[in-house]
């Protein structure tokens, strides 16, 4: 039996898989195309192939990780539950996981979905200063990962599934405004505002929300995408006249660009404004939005495998969003992110 069978090894599932094996965990994984680097890791094996063809055959183990596209992801929930596994969820699907509760109490699985920067950390943070102070008027999100510098292309590179991002321009935006839930189109509201160290930047708006939307933890919540100036109008103009392939192939990420991921958490009380910074460069040949991402997962990863001494946000099965977690579990999954490099900073005006 191993310790954990990885579904996906894209960009952020090889950084997932190495870090989990640092750990000392033996991980299992499953994929069309398995980079070299995960094949020759003495404490990983593999099946490549079509996921679906190839479950029948894969070894047992307590949890899951699904990294694998939105498109799929959602498909692979209920198998995993009734193989009776925890699973670390990271597909970004437009379904709404929580859907499967009923069905993962029926088979004593635990899933925690939504387990990367934004949504997934973002999450946690909101809800860390909510057990503070409850009266939080209102809470925006601004997140982005792109090259350290425009070109005079796309300014962008896709650091996971680019049909992913495709359906995250696309997808109607969700947001909370007094208590309720409106939608409005994708990319709309788009403004200037000015990151740390690297200066003018797009945000816009897009469907991040997600589970906070029903976590009451504020009546009002945006979040924001950010991208170069440029790069959002040239979407606009285009993204009719261009095929999903031509897009996928001008959005190739090239591990030899300089790239980095923000992100900016702003809850505003009557009296303060508190704001958390996340970022982070890279490191040891990983993006960093395969870090900041992958590092949060990792952490989710470890409180599952932890479960039996965290009774208090596992002690019934089912599925979890990251607000579910915890404070115990959230502080250390927070610390983690910060103990291998990546950059968070609080403060508050």
């Amino acid at each position: 039996m191993v310790d954990a069978i990885a579904l996906g090894s894209g960009l952020v599932g090889e950084f997932v898989i190495t870090e989990l094996t640092k750990l000392g965990y033996q991980v299992h994984v499953i994929d069309l195309e398995i980079p070299d680097l995960i094949k020759n890791n003495p404490l990983v094996s593999f099946q490549e192939g079509d996921v679906f063809a190839l479950l029948s055959q894969m070894p047992k183990a307590g949890i899951a990780v699904n990294m694998l596209p939105g498109r799929i992801g959602e498909k692979m929930r209920s198998v995993l539950i009734k193989g009776g596994m925890d699973v670390v969820d990271l597909a970004f699907t437009e379904q709404d996981p929580s859907q499967h509760n009923s069905l993962a109490k029926k088979y004593s699985s635990t899933m925690i979905w939504d387990v990367g920067i934004a949504p997934g950390l973002s999450n946690m943070i909101i809800k860390k200063e909510f057990e503070k102070n409850e009266n939080i008027l209102s809470a925006t999100i601004k997140v982005g990962g792109n090259p350290q510098s425009p070109d005079d292309k796309w300014s962008y590179m896709a650091p996971f599934s680019p049909s992913d991002v495709i359906e995250e321009y696309t997808r109607p935006a969700r947001i909370l405004v007094d208590g309720e839930i409106k939608t409005v189109s994708a990319l709309t509201e788009k403004h200037s505002i000015e990151v740390d160290g690297f200066g003018k930047m797009e945000a816009f708006l897009t469907d991040g929300l997600r589970s906070l939307l029903v976590s009451n933890l504020s009546k009002n919540m945006k979040e924001y995408t950010i991208r170069w100036p440029g790069h959002i109008t040239k979407w606009i103009e285009l993204a009719g006249e261009l095929t999903e392939d031509e897009l996928l192939e001008a959005w190739k990420f090239d591990k030899q660009r300089d790239e980095f991921t923000w992100m900016e958490i702003a809850i505003h009380y009557v009296d303060q404004t508190v704001t958390w910074i996340i970022s982070d460069t890279g490191k040891d040949g990983f993006s960093s939005m395969a870090r900041s991402t992958g590092l949060v997962t990792v952490g989710c990863f470890i409180e599952l495998m932890n479960k039996s001494n965290n009774q208090s946000t596992f002690s019934n099965s089912g599925v979890l969003s990251p607000e579910d977690l915890d404070s115990e579990s959230i502080n250390r999954i927070i610390e983690f992110v910060k103990r291998n490099g990546v950059s968070v900073q609080r403060s508050v005006k």
